[in-house]
């Protein structure tokens, strides 16, 4: 699959990337090497595995990363209260120790989470492993060896290699320094906050009933509010929810009222919200129009 037509295919679902995001799509199948993709939160890194998985039209594995995050809850766990259980309920049974262990360690007895999950896929998967920034280093030391060689060994039943090798995309916000390892192992792309020509596009993309008007103010709105220094800037999700939201309260064009009215769709911090409420811009220049929370201009058609 060449990159056109990921860009194609990926457009057709309402997703609309970069030419650097299909290359290194196209370079991540091709080379079956993992993908790492940076930029900030909200711009679609976990939305482009997702789309990804329905271009394959395979399975999507995603393994959610959090501090403390370790391999047992990433990899495998045995399932203790149905081993329990099984001995109890075979006691009365004449079996010696080493049948009645073989028993109990079995595949039937075996919890598997994402990694193991992604290994055992008759298809190959698309596995996502979201924000890894998040966990420790230990748990990054770990990942490095499986997705090295994409096998686990697992000491009551051996080794076990994966049937088809995963699509694999880890995504990361940068809350973190990742390790010299980890992204020599990995292919990278860095996805940024759009420009408003391309806001745009993805506005129509996801929601074709938007009004154009509309849909420029609110692109010209979120590339002016990316400029100021905000504890959580908005991405595109952002976009998206209050444009579906304003279109929800049949608004065809932004005006102060609206704004205000809405403004929780994209501003998610107190101390953001009473900056944006207590600035009262200046009046814009005519050939471009400001969208500021005090002083709302209707964009010239």
């Amino acid at each position: 699959m060449t990159a056109d037509d990921i860009a194609r295919r990926f457009a057709e679902r309402g997703y609309i990337g970069g030419e650097e995001l299909s290359v290194a799509l196209e370079l991540m199948l091709a080379l079956e090497k993992p993908l790492l993709i940076e930029g900030p939160a909200g711009v679609g890194k976990t939305e482009s595995a997702k789309v990804l998985a329905d271009v394959l039209q395979t399975r999507l594995i995603r393994l959610q990363c959090y501090e403390g995050l370790d391999a047992a809850s990433a990899l495998y766990e045995w399932n203790y209260p149905k081993q329990l259980l099984r001995i109890r309920l075979t006691e009365a049974e004449h079996e010696s120790v080493e049948e009645r262990e073989s028993e109990i360690f079995s595949e039937a007895f075996l919890l598997r989470r994402p990694l193991l999950e992604a290994i055992l896929e008759e298809r190959a998967p698309v596995l996502l492993i979201d924000e890894i920034d998040r966990a420790d280093e230990a748990f990054e030391a770990f990942l490095l060896e499986l997705l090295g060689e994409f096998q686990v060994t697992i000491p009551e039943l051996g080794t076990i290699r994966a049937r088809r090798r995963p699509a694999v995309i880890l995504t990361s916000n940068r809350s973190r320094e990742l390790s010299d390892a980890l992204r020599r192992r990995c292919l990278y792309v860095w996805i940024d906050y759009p420009s408003v020509e391309t806001e745009i596009a993805i506005l129509h993309a996801r929601l074709p009933k938007i009004n154009a008007r509309l849909a420029e103010q609110i692109a010209e709105f979120m590339r002016q509010l990316r400029e100021q220094p905000l504890q959580k800037v908005p991405g595109v999700a952002e976009s998206l929810d209050w444009a579906a939201a304003l279109m929800r309260l049949h608004r065809d064009e932004l005006d102060e009222r609206s704004i205000a009215q809405t403004i929780g769709c994209i501003v998610k911090v107190q101390d953001d919200w009473e900056r944006l409420r207590s600035q009262r811009p200046s009046a814009p220049a005519e050939s471009e129009p400001d969208y500021g929370i005090g002083s709302v201009r209707a964009h010239r058609g």
